[in-house]
């Protein structure tokens, strides 16, 4: 008897996130996921939506996904995040990377950990105009690479917050991105930086 156990649909994000915003030339051929796919009957697969709509280039089975960068920069989006509120976060860096305000409702679970604060204030080390409510977040990326700016990102001991903020380490400007206590991960993803590691490299310059 063979029993599939599928992956993690909320770590998936963060490399379906990656695919959307890494560059294609001649050696890169987006990301492909295994362990999670079309079939999942995880709620945070619906992130993929999410990502096309932002415009991510998706492929996928059922038990596989393959994200290529599609429309760049990516499309701001307004998006009801009720259903994805874990996956969400990777939304907002991902906004970073987008034209136009990228606004995500519907996200009130966020500040019961104080995830709306959070995030505010690490977007807007990167240049980013930034506003907040009760339950909504609204992102403005910076205008141009060299509008782009850098910090030392707080993780406030929580792991989403970790894992999508190394996504901002792609950014266009070529600036560092330091993630203060990296070992937070280990809750849900102990090898993502490892993982992440993997399948990026770094420019000659």
């Amino acid at each position: 008897v063979h029993i599939h156990v599928e992956w993690d649909a909320s770590s998936a994000s963060y490399f379906i996130a990656l695919g959307a915003i890494s560059s294609s030339d001649g050696n890169q051929k987006g990301i492909k996921i295994i362990g999670v796919g079309s079939a999942s009957i995880q709620g945070d697969i619906r992130f993929v939506e999410a990502a096309e709509a932002m415009g991510a280039s998706v492929t996928s089975g059922p038990n596989w996904l393959h994200i290529q960068r599609g429309h760049w920069p990516l499309k701001a989006i307004t998006l009801d995040c009720n259903h994805i509120p874990d996956a969400a976060l990777t939304l907002a860096v991902m906004a970073l990377y987008a034209q136009g305000t990228t606004r995500l409702t519907n996200i009130a679970s966020w500040r019961v950990e104080a995830r709306i604060a959070a995030m505010a204030t690490e977007l807007r080390k990167f240049g980013a105009t930034v506003e907040e409510g009760a339950d909504f977040i609204a992102i403005t990326p910076p205008a141009s690479p060299a509008q782009w700016t850098t910090g030392s990102i707080h993780t406030y001991d929580d792991h989403r917050v970790a894992m999508c903020f190394s996504l901002a380490a792609f950014n266009p400007a070529g600036l560092p991105v330091r993630i203060e206590d990296p070992k937070c991960v280990a809750k849900t993803f102990p090898a993502s930086f490892e993982t992440l590691f993997a399948v990026s490299h770094a420019r000659p310059d």
